[in-house]
């Protein structure tokens, strides 16, 4: 399952280039990185080390580096590190960034004081997410933060999912019906709930501090598509 990820992206990637992916930062992790680490004076910024999983082509990763955080992206796509460089570049700032997989984080026991997610994890079914989330609390901080925006299981890509099928209670094989968000994704595709992320996190002593949904509409309000966001703290 992995593999077909990878190779959509690199695919994807490939053909599109820059173009593939936004070129500006998710607004909610704007936000997230607002309540947490804009308020740090500039100075000290570069003694907090932050890791992106899978960091795409950048769109996210040249603002935590460009507002002086020490930057980190790991992705499955060698493509997609080579197009984060070139991001990286465009701005003038840097990140040390890696091919890897997620599930797998290839860096020692709490190293980062924050992991953030945006539109990745969602990528493993139930049993490698549940490696992932492992792996995120390894290698955080005690107290380090952990941000995910992810599809929620209200969107009606889930509830309204046919021709795809469910390959475990909250993945899809992908988003096969034509008239979809995302449709022509042929790579699992998880969605869940606020409740269901919670439990997971606290089962690995990770303190939930925000929780919410963020949604919006598609082809002309007649595709609805939500995310949840949630931020955690590892508790020691």
């Amino acid at each position: 399952m992995i593999s077909d990820s990878k190779d959509f992206y690199e695919a994807s990637y490939g053909q599109q280039g820059l173009a593939a992916q936004r070129r500006y930062p998710n607004e909610e992790l704007c936000r997230f990185m607002g309540r947490h680490y804009f308020g740090v004076p500039h100075a000290q910024r570069s003694g907090i080390r932050i890791l992106e999983v899978g960091c795409g082509s950048g769109a996210n990763l040249w603002m935590i580096a460009r507002e002086g955080f020490d930057a980190y992206g790991i992705d499955l796509s060698q493509e997609a590190i080579r197009l984060c460089r070139r991001m990286l570049q465009s701005f003038d700032t840097r990140a040390q960034l890696q091919v890897a997989d997620m599930a797998a984080i290839p860096f020692r026991n709490e190293c980062f004081d924050a992991i953030v997610d945006v539109f990745s994890a969602y990528c493993f079914g139930d049993e490698l997410f549940a490696r992932y989330l492992d792996e995120v609390r390894r290698v955080l901080k005690p107290k380090g933060r952990y941000f995910s925006y992810t599809p929620s299981k209200r969107s009606d890509a889930f509830t309204n999912h046919a021709p795809s099928t469910l390959i475990d209670p909250s993945t899809l094989d992908g988003i096969r019906r034509e008239s979809s968000p995302f449709h022509g994704n042929r790579y699992p595709f998880r969605f869940t709930t606020g409740e269901e992320y919670a439990a997971a996190l606290e089962q690995r002593r990770m303190r939930l501090n925000y929780n919410e949904q963020v949604g919006r509409t598609y082809s002309d309000g007649r595709e609805y598509f939500e995310f949840v966001v949630v931020t955690a703290e590892k508790l020691p």
